[in-house]
């Protein structure tokens, strides 16, 4: 299957979810998932892991083949506070996650990155038992994390620079 048909199969699904959305009221399981995976690859420039297993999604070529772990959360409401991310698998082998925000037409806006050893002082540090979990709110994540791309302006130069 050529990178073409990938793209449009993606917005195909990007499409069906935020239809059946806006149709049930409820997510269509599974999909922001694969939608926000896809999109990272295709703008931070990072290559699937060979195997995705033990919580490495992706690689890094461009920094000695960092190991990244995703995390993708697709805000409906922005007024609503706690919006949650998916457990950190913090027993696994990876270097930083990176948060994928995405809007209700499941199309990414911010992308965040937190390096291992900040996300795991914070969670030893905790005195929530979600947190040492590795259940972390989207507003936590952004305070640990980095600003890496927006819709707006791309990659963050200063922050981002797997081009070396």
């Amino acid at each position: 299957m050529s990178v073409y048909a990938v793209d449009k199969l993606i917005a195909q699904a990007r499409q069906l979810a935020a239809d059946y959305r806006r149709t049930t009221g409820k997510p269509l399981p599974g999909v922001s998932n694969e939608i926000a995976l896809h999109d990272v690859l295709r703008l931070l420039q990072l290559q699937p892991a060979s195997e995705p297993s033990g919580g490495i999604d992706a690689i890094d070529p461009g920094r000695n083949d960092k190991k990244i772990q995703i995390k993708s959360r697709t805000i409906f409401d922005e007024s609503k506070g706690g919006q949650r991310i998916g457990q950190v698998k913090v027993g696994q082998a990876w270097e930083s996650v990176i948060l994928v925000l995405m809007d209700e037409d499941y199309e990414p806006y911010e992308i965040y990155e937190a390096e291992r050893e900040d996300l795991l002082e914070y969670i030893n540090k905790s005195s929530s038992n979600r947190a040492r979990r590795g259940a972390l709110s989207v507003a936590r994540f952004k305070v640990i994390g980095r600003l890496a791309w927006t819709r707006e302006d791309g990659l963050e130069p200063e922050l981002w620079d797997n081009q070396s």
